[in-house]
């Protein structure tokens, strides 16, 4: 299916897409094994933030000043 063919399509068409899109690749990313790099950078970030070297930023803040510089 290519974009021509995909924006010919009903909102409900497409919303019904994406979820059967979504769908299988949540099932992939199930059963797929994670990279070893994937894991070591999460564990980096997870650790920067348990040490306070790093935080989390809001996304409404984020998309605020953004907007706003």
């Amino acid at each position: 299916m290519n974009l021509a063919e995909i924006s010919k399509l009903t909102d409900r068409e497409k919303f019904q897409l994406m979820e059967a899109l979504w769908e299988d690749m949540r099932k992939k990313a199930e059963e797929g094994e994670i990279p070893e790099e994937h894991k070591e950078l999460l564990d980096e970030r997870q650790l920067a933030l348990e040490t306070g070297d790093d935080h989390l930023l809001d996304w409404d803040r984020m998309k605020y000043s953004l907007r706003n510089p």
